[in-house]
């Protein structure tokens, strides 16, 4: 990545311009390339070919910048992103991109997941969410505790898969295959559940089984949701 550059110094050479958002997605590449290590003013500022004292003109510390990284990847979830007329529709296509934007980025979500950024992208987020419930026949104190179980869940299997995601590939490889190997040859006569389960297990594919506990979670939404809110067809498949 070649730094930008904007007027020349004294010097003649070029003085590179930096934006915040320019540091932030410089930050994601890094992290992208080389894990939580490259989170550091001095990383990023090496990489611009700037002074990390020009960074600090924008994020007031490591935390800062962090903060900054967890929002950009809500808002490449968000980007294009409109609502449904149909509060679970809204839903569903939120969740999966938000899932989808996550894993597009392990490394970062490892750490960004468990935090609140405060920012822009969170704050739509959040609002999308609400109004979505809010439609489905919710009033405010309900709403919000429908949010956390749904936000939770997307957040606590986003990291988890992102994990999974940023293990070397000999261990990765291993848990993969698991059911393929070691608990399809599991015998029936002590574990005859884990046996009959293992020639289907191993086919289980992660995003497919993300959505479908997100509709797990939708169903039971739907079953709660007051009114004629609550029979809302689910998506075929």
């Amino acid at each position: 990545m070649e730094p930008r550059t904007g007027k020349r110094a004294d010097s003649g050479r070029p003085r590179p311009s930096i934006s915040p958002r320019l540091i932030v997605e410089t930050c994601l590449a890094l992290m992208d390339a080389e894990g939580a290590d490259a989170l550091t003013f001095r990383r990023v500022g090496a990489q611009l070919g700037a002074d990390p004292a020009a960074l600090s003109r924008h994020f007031r510390d490591k935390d800062d910048l962090l903060l900054a990284v967890a929002d950009h990847l809500l808002e490449e979830g968000l980007e294009g992103f409109q609502p449904s007329d149909d509060w679970r529709q809204t839903l569903r296509g939120l969740f999966i991109r938000m899932h989808k934007a996550y894993l597009s980025h392990p490394r970062a979500t490892v750490l960004a997941t468990v935090r609140v950024t405060r920012r822009p992208a969170e704050m739509r987020m959040i609002e999308l969410t609400l109004a979505a419930l809010s439609d489905a026949g919710f009033p405010p104190e309900q709403a919000v505790r429908h949010y956390r179980a749904l936000v939770d869940f997307l957040l606590a299997r986003s990291c988890m898969d992102a994990t999974h995601r940023t293990l070397d590939a000999h261990t990765r490889r291993g848990d993969e295959s698991a059911w393929s190997g070691e608990y399809a040859a599991v015998p029936a006569e002590t574990h005859p559940h884990i046996a009959a389960a293992a020639p289907y297990s191993a086919s289980v594919d992660d995003d497919a089984d993300f959505e479908f506990a997100l509709d797990l979670m939708l169903d039971a939404i739907a079953a709660h949701a007051p009114g004629k809110a609550g029979k809302t067809e689910r998506p075929k498949d």
